[in-house]
């Protein structure tokens, strides 16, 4: 049963359930119950849909992962040719598998004859092509057995999947209409019931974070068990080469993260807290009815929109001052200056808006107390709201840190491909999520140094922000306790 008819059963139940639980105190006698009827009805919904969905949540997630390591586990030891991975093997049974499930659908073969079907079958990769199934080579039989036995597990896991979850619903069905009574406590049940829910989204956040981590961890650990951690914490080189002799040096690719950002913020942070002085302090109500939403509108640009006015605006302009026709210091338009511009206009409405709404939040009797004592607006806006509001502001400066550390579309099209250490803002230079797009692009091996090095690079970006929310957290922390 595909996952859709699925979850519209589920929620059927559920709204059956809320009738059936409220009509059933409502219609059992003059007694007040303990709760509003409501309450009852939300009861039964409730236990019909958390038991269901956590279970179809989790058998989404074990389900692939389970089957997959049975495939891989069937797999002969002739199944992965010569110059070929497991990993390009398991992909071809999922597709071989695919274009079966397809062909039965269309009515082109028949279940029976789809798990009956032999490699030495002369329809097999005429049937695969009508089903949309492109493959490089012959279907072998080790794929075409693998395929047939993933199809079958996954069907029969959907078949227990369907099961598991209806039998849920209707079991907390049953259950739900039965506590319906008046003695029973609804409403602190269905309290109950939100705050487990409200308890699992906040873990969310937490249990992915973990996730990254781990993942990032585990992969590292693998490049540096294949590539030493001296060479590249210690070598200021970067030379992948996917044929051997690769020297992976971080240090031009992060020193081009760190600049282009360093210039990003430079534009951002004064330009930003400027207008979100101006727009809080001393606009009128009509100014800053059209002015906010209108600088809010560059956080709405996708960032590929930036790359392309870097390349063909931003760049171009630059070169025409400052290259060979100009002053002499720049070669092409792609440079550090030409990204960390650009970046920088993207990141004003994150700095602006936030610390707009910080410095609003800065209590009037402030103002008021540094009016009386006979200072200037703009003296009580350096001396009194600016200080009060700084932890606020600190966090607005973090975020667009964080944002210009992690931009990618931006670096590619505007500060080039170079991995290089120079001081000169107008050299083309790249970043540490630049490197990681290119190393993970095409058909790398994953066992490979020069694949592996992304998860390192994205370990080193993650610390890297770490770093800056602790010390956000240490000027927020202090700055508090200051100003309350």
């Amino acid at each position: 049963m595909p996952v859709l008819w699925l979850i519209l059963i589920v929620l059927a139940l559920a709204v059956a359930g809320f009738i059936a639980g409220r009509l059933r105190v409502t219609s059992a006698g003059a007694e007040r119950p303990h709760s509003l009827p409501n309450y009852y009805g939300w009861n039964v919904a409730m236990k019909v849909m958390a038991p269901a969905f956590l279970a179809l949540v989790v058998w989404l997630l074990v389900q692939p992962m389970l089957v997959d390591r049975q495939v891989t586990a069937g797999l002969g030891e002739g199944a992965v040719p010569e110059g070929s991975t497991l990993g390009l093997v398991m992909s071809d049974v999922r597709r071989v598998a695919g274009g079966l499930d397809t062909a039965v659908s269309r009515g082109l073969i028949t279940a029976g004859d789809a798990d009956a079907m032999s490699a030495a079958d002369s329809d097999v990769r005429s049937l695969l092509g009508e089903a949309g199934v492109a493959l490089g080579s012959d279907v072998s039989p080790e794929v075409l057995e693998a395929a047939q036995d993933y199809r079958a597990m996954n069907s029969a896991g959907n078949f227990w999947r369907s099961a598991v979850v209806i039998l849920l619903a209707v079991g907390g069905l049953v259950w739900g209409v039965a506590q319906s009574n008046r003695d029973f406590r609804a409403r602190n049940a269905v309290e109950t019931g939100i705050r487990m829910i409200l308890l699992a989204a906040a873990s969310i956040a937490i249990l992915t974070t973990i996730g990254i981590v781990l993942s990032l961890v585990g992969n590292t650990w693998n490049f540096f068990q294949v590539y030493p951690a001296s060479k590249f914490f210690g070598s200021f080189t970067w030379s992948p080469s996917f044929g051997g002799g690769s020297e992976l040096g971080i240090w031009p690719l992060l020193w081009g993260t760190l600049y282009i950002s360093f210039i990003a913020l430079v534009v951002a942070v004064p330009i930003g807290l400027f207008a979100a002085v101006y727009l809080s302090e001393y606009a009128g109500p009509k100014m800053r009815a059209w002015a906010k939403p209108l600088l809010e509108v560059l956080a709405g640009i996708p960032t590929i929109v930036y790359g392309l006015f870097a390349l063909l605006t931003v760049g171009p302009l630059l070169l025409t001052v400052f290259g060979r026709d100009g002053l002499g210091w720049m070669q092409a338009g792609t440079a550090v200056m030409t990204a960390g511009l650009v970046m920088g206009i993207m990141l004003i409405p994150f700095v602006s808006s936030l610390s707009d709404d910080i410095i609003n939040a800065v209590p009037q009797s402030l103002r008021d107390g540094s009016y009386g004592l006979g200072a200037t607006q703009s003296e009580t806006i350096k001396q009194v709201i600016l200080p009060a509001a700084l932890p606020g502001i600190v966090g607005a400066v973090l975020l667009a840190a964080s944002r210009a550390i992690g931009e990618t579309m931006i670096v590619v099209f505007g500060a080039g491909a170079a991995a290089r250490l120079s001081l000169n803002p107008f050299d083309a230079m790249t970043t540490v999520t630049a490197k990681i797009v290119s190393q993970l692009t095409g058909d790398a091996d994953f066992a490979s140094p020069e694949a592996l090095v992304a998860f390192a690079l994205g370990m080193t970006l993650f610390i890297i922000t770490l770093g800056l929310n602790v010390f956000a957290l240490y000027i927020v922390r202090k700055y508090r306790e200051q100003y309350e």
